[in-house]
Parts: structure tokens; C-alpha cells; sequence
């Protein structure tokens, strides 16, 4: 890959990259600096780079870097218990954006990314493989598994009340 083709991609994916990471992370600066250390690791072997397959290279350190950084943070942060007694249970109707962000949060990291891949960017199956390290099957088996959670999730009256 050379310098040109390097800042190609930048300009044609680094929006992509951010909202994908951000939707996983839900904190601006996170993903912010997942995202440079990716841009940055693909400039460190911009030379083993295959251009036409810069977008799934990208998106592959990418999802790698967003997992090592959660990881990271489950170490250095205390889990709180979740407490049924606390569950706010006023939810606008009409905030439909929110009423999903807390049904994906509710799937696992790896559910989680799946449907962001699949759904929100848009890659195919054996793409998403590839950036996940999953085979195809299970791919599918697990978007499944994620699609089924967010529709009961979904369609649970007080869950959108």
C-alpha cells in the first residue's frame, strides 16, 4: 500500500470506523484513540497491505484494538451489581434510538459487533469472518442467537413503555 493509497482509505473509512467503535464503546474519547491506534498499526505495515483490501484489514485491527481496550477496562474497573430495585421504568415512548442502544447493550461483545457489522456497515458474512476471527457458520449462528435477544428484548411491552 502506498501513502496515497494510505490516505485514501483514511479519508474513505475513518467515519465508518469511528461509528462502528463508538457504537460498541459508548465513550468518544475511547473510541477516538482505538481508532488512531488502528490507523496508526496500518501505517506501521502499510507495506504488507493489500489496498483493495484495505476496508477489511482496517476494520479487522480496529475490532481487534475496541476488544483488547474493553478488556483492559474490565480489568481496571469495578463491576457494580446490577440492582432490579433500581430499574427505571419511565422510558419515553418516543425515544425509539435509545430503546435500542440499551437492547444492544445488552448483548455480548461479540453479539454486539456481529449486528453492528452485518446491519450497520453492511459487510457479508465471510467479511465479517475474517475481521472477527469466526468462521462463517458461526457468524451466522451467533447473529442469530443476537437477533433473537434483541427481538424478545424488543418486543417486551416495558421495555419500550
Amino acid at each position: 500500500m502506498t501513502e496515497r493509497e494510505y490516505n485514501e482509505c483514511v479519508s474513505t473509512y475513518a467515519d465508518n470506523v469511528y461509528r462502528f467503535i463508538l457504537k460498541n464503546l459508548k465513550h468518544e474519547e475511547d473510541a477516538r484513540d482505538v481508532v488512531q491506534t488502528a490507523f496508526e498499526k496500518m501505517w506501521r505495515n502499510r507495506e504488507e497491505v493489500d489496498a483493495t483490501k484495505s476496508k477489511s484489514y482496517l476494520f479487522t485491527i480496529a475490532y481487534h484494538q475496541m476488544i483488547d481496550h474493553i478488556r483492559k477496562v474490565k480489568r481496571i474497573q469495578l463491576k457494580e451489581e446490577f440492582n432490579d430495585a433500581t430499574k427505571v421504568l419511565d422510558k419515553p415512548a418516543h425515544n425509539l434510538k435509545k430503546v435500542l442502544e440499551e437492547a444492544l447493550a445488552r448483548l455480548s461483545e461479540t453479539q454486539r459487533s456481529l449486528v453492528l457489522l452485518k446491519d450497520y456497515e453492511g459487510y457479508s458474512y465471510e467479511e465479517i469472518g475474517k475481521i472477527t476471527g469466526l468462521n462463517e457458520s458461526q457468524v451466522k449462528v451467533y447473529l442469530h442467537r443476537a437477533r433473537v435477544q434483541l427481538k424478545n428484548y424488543l418486543v417486551r411491552l416495558e421495555n419500550v413503555i
